[in-house]
């Protein structure tokens, strides 16, 4: 039985307690950036950073260092302190979903998505906006479109690999086809590659998102955690400081 908690970012031992890092430290090692405990994602990857349960001085310093001025970062957690010199961009509650019930089908309609395809995908990300997509996400594991009449209309797709687990993300489907059943043919299509591999799909939403829920929640996804998610920008430098 699955037990909801709320994340802390405590050291428990378990690869969703801290997915980006397990993520960084494993099968997407590849595409892992540090600067001492800081851990992110290749930028043109993604956009995750894995870092402390509770940051240092240093710790803040490597965030800023790769943030640069203008960046941002989502902070997971509750267990720090923000130091005074950075800003709260937005403060967001995420649900961390486990998929273990999920009845997994292949779908022959489905095609896998390519680089050559990432233009169309972009563009379907842009027109829906399911969560960050970049040039190379593509990368991070396999994804499956459906197209009408030669459109990319819908698609779903793999990211944050922690051990034992994928991550089923970049769920949408443009407005005007909605109501088909798109969206829970691919979530079982790619759920179905990931146990052939035997490892077990998870996925993240907004606790605000209450149609996606409803549409995991049918398909056997539980809530396994929640956690708060902190969107921060460093502090900028004073004019003529390098």
């Amino acid at each position: 039985m699955t037990t909801e908690r709320t994340i802390h970012l405590e050291t428990t031992g378990h690869p969703l307690d801290d997915p980006v890092g397990a993520s960084l430290r494993g099968a997407h090692r590849r595409f892992a950036e540090r600067a001492g405990r800081i851990i992110r994602y290749d930028p043109q990857v993604a956009g995750f950073i894995a870092h402390p349960p509770v940051p240092e001085a240093e710790d803040w310093a490597d965030l800023a260092g790769f943030l640069g001025p203008d960046g941002t970062a989502g902070l997971r957690g509750e267990s720090y302190a923000l130091p005074s010199d950075w800003t709260v961009l937005q403060e967001l509650d995420s649900l961390q979903m486990d998929g273990t019930a999920l009845r997994v089908a292949h779908d022959p309609e489905l095609e896998v998505l390519t680089a050559d395809d990432v233009p169309a995908m972009l563009e379907l990300i842009a027109r829906t906006e399911p969560g960050p997509f970049f040039p190379r996400t593509i990368e991070m594991g396999a994804y499956l479109g459906l197209r009408i009449d030669g459109r990319l209309v819908a698609m779903a797709g793999e990211r944050l690999r922690p051990p034992g687990w994928t991550e089923i993300s970049a769920v949408c489907t443009l407005a005007e086809f909605r109501g088909r059943g798109f969206a829970s043919r691919l979530i079982r299509a790619v759920g179905a590659g990931i146990g052939e591999r035997g490892e077990r799909p998870f996925l993240h939403t907004l606790a605000s998102n209450v149609t996606a829920i409803r549409l995991y929640e049918n398909l056997g996804f539980k809530v396994r955690a929640r956690a708060k998610l902190t969107i921060v920008r460093p502090p900028v430098p004073a004019p003529g400081v390098n």
